[in-house]
């Protein structure tokens, strides 16, 4: 990690970075950092680079052709492009869930012990306590214990969202990526993912993508507004939703547009 002056542990760090797909820009000079252990939300209509920026530091946008990008983005104070960075590593250490949770046509158990195989994990000891650790953060064990051989899109909607939280987590990031993941949950389902979101900053470090400027106000430590590509502000979370320093930030937070 990176300390700054005050000795702030900070997990990730843009530095004026740019990205474009072809001629369009996503992301436009974005400065920020993320700390260790917090749960840093983004906010901000459609297209307004959120998602961008999470493929961007995994590097999910590698297979697209056409792009361009400047500036930093660090982890632990190293680029996340940096020639020598093995990328199904870096990938591993930032793990990512999707707004569309993708069960695997695998059992429950499967779909969790099948990265922990992948690199080399094979004692059954060793997957069984995995998979329970892990369905146990994702605040899915009890609902699912008696039936971990079934197959794992029997899930509900719900189910199958915290089983792709427990997958991450199954192979032992140290950043949880999360994408919209309760954009199409019902309220049941999306408190008990943001329950499970509040216990696991303690040993993760989260970036939360929503479109529920509510969940950012109930969950995040400190929230960025990106608007059009752009930051347009960056504080904690308490004062953009009571104080926003930029007014295109309140009128977003009170419905004028999004």
């Amino acid at each position: 990690m990176v300390e700054t002056g005050n000795s702030e542990p900070q997990k990730i760090i843009a530095r004026n970075f740019s990205f474009s797909y072809g001629n369009s820009p996503a992301l436009k000079g974005i400065t920020l950092h993320v700390r260790t252990n917090e749960i840093f939300t983004v906010i901000g209509p459609s297209r307004s680079g959120k998602t961008t920026f999470l493929k961007c530091l995994n590097r999910m946008n590698d297979a697209i052709a056409n792009t361009s990008k400047s500036g930093e983005l660090l982890l632990d104070g190293r680029s996340v492009f940096d020639k020598d960075v093995d990328v199904a590593e870096l990938r591993r250490r930032l793990g990512m869930v999707f707004a569309v949770p993708v069960a695997l046509p695998k059992s429950i158990y499967n779909n969790l012990a099948l990265g922990p195989r992948m690199r080399g994990i094979l004692r059954k000891k060793r997957l069984d306590e995995i998979v329970e650790r892990s369905l146990k953060a994702a605040y899915l064990w009890e609902e699912v214990k008696d039936r971990l051989h079934t197959s794992a899109r029997n899930l509900s909607g719900g189910q199958q969202q915290r089983l792709c939280l427990a997958r991450a987590m199954a192979l032992e990031p140290e950043v949880l990526l999360l994408d919209e993941p309760c954009s199409g949950l019902d309220p049941v389902s999306t408190r008990k993912i943001e329950e499970a979101l509040l216990e696991l900053k303690s040993r993760y470090t989260i970036i939360l993508v929503t479109n529920i400027t509510a969940q950012a106000a109930r969950v995040g430590d400190r929230t960025a507004f990106f608007l059009m590509g752009e930051l347009i502000e960056c504080d904690a979370t308490e004062t953009i939703f009571t104080h926003p320093s930029n007014e295109r930030t309140a009128d977003y937070l009170t419905g004028k547009f999004g």
